[in-house]
C-alpha cells in the first residue's frame, strides 16, 4: 500500500494544495488552516524525499528530488510568513510564485525526456509558468480575479503533469 500511496498521493495533494491557496485568497479558510496545511505539507515533502531518496538518484527523478528540496524550503518560508507578520507578504508571495515556477521547470524538463508524454508535461509546464506570470502581474496593483486566474492555471498545469506521472510511474525514465 505504501508504494501505491507514494505514487498516487501527489496527484491528489497537488490540486488540493492549489485549491487551498485559492480559498485562502478568498478568505474562505483561516490563517491557522493554511499554517497547519503548510506544516503537514512540509512533513510530507520531507518524508517523501527521505523515503524516495535512493530511487530518485538520477535522470528525471533526480530533478524532481531537487524540486522537492526547493519546495521544502519554499514551504518552510510559507510557515515563517504565516508565523511572523512582518514577513507575511514577501514570504507567502515567494512561496506561491516558487511553487508555480519550480514544478513548471520540472515538468518542462520531464517533457523533454519522456517523448511519449511530452505534450502533457509541456502543457503542464506552460500553464504552471503562465500562472506564475499572471499572478505576478496581478500583484501590482492587487487584482483578486487575476490572482485567482494565476492560481487556477498553476492548479490545472501541475495537475495535468502529476496525473500523467502517476498514471505511468513505471515509464518514468532514469536518464
Amino acid at each position: 500500500m505504501f508504494p501505491r500511496l507514494r505514487a498516487q498521493g501527489p496527484a491528489a495533494l497537488v490540486p488540493l494544495a492549489w485549491l487551498l491557496v485559492g480559498l485562502a485568497h478568498l478568505d474562505a479558510v483561516t490563517d491557522r488552516t493554511v499554517l497547519v496545511f503548510h506544516v503537514v505539507a512540509a512533513v510530507l515533502i520531507a518524508a517523501f524525499a527521505a523515503l524516495s531518496w535512493d530511487e530518485m538518484e538520477s535522470g528525471v527523478l533526480r530533478v524532481w528530488r531537487d524540486i522537492l528540496l526547493v519546495g521544502l524550503l519554499l514551504t518552510v518560508g510559507g510557515i515563517i510568513g504565516l508565523r511572523y507578520s512582518p514577513l507575511r507578504d514577501p514570504f507567502l508571495t515567494t512561496t506561491i510564485l516558487g511553487w508555480m515556477v519550480v514544478p513548471g521547470v520540472g515538468l518542462y524538463y520531464t517533457g523533454k525526456r519522456v517523448p511519449a508524454d511530452q505534450r502533457a508535461y509541456t502543457a503542464g509546464a506552460a500553464l504552471s509558468v503562465l500562472g506564475a506570470a499572471v499572478y505576478a502581474v496581478a500583484l501590482f496593483p492587487a487584482a483578486e480575479s487575476a490572482l485567482l486566474a494565476g492560481i487556477a492555471l498553476a492548479l490545472v498545469g501541475q495537475t495535468v503533469g502529476i496525473v500523467q506521472a502517476a498514471r505511468r510511474p513505471e515509464e518514468t525514465p532514469s536518464g
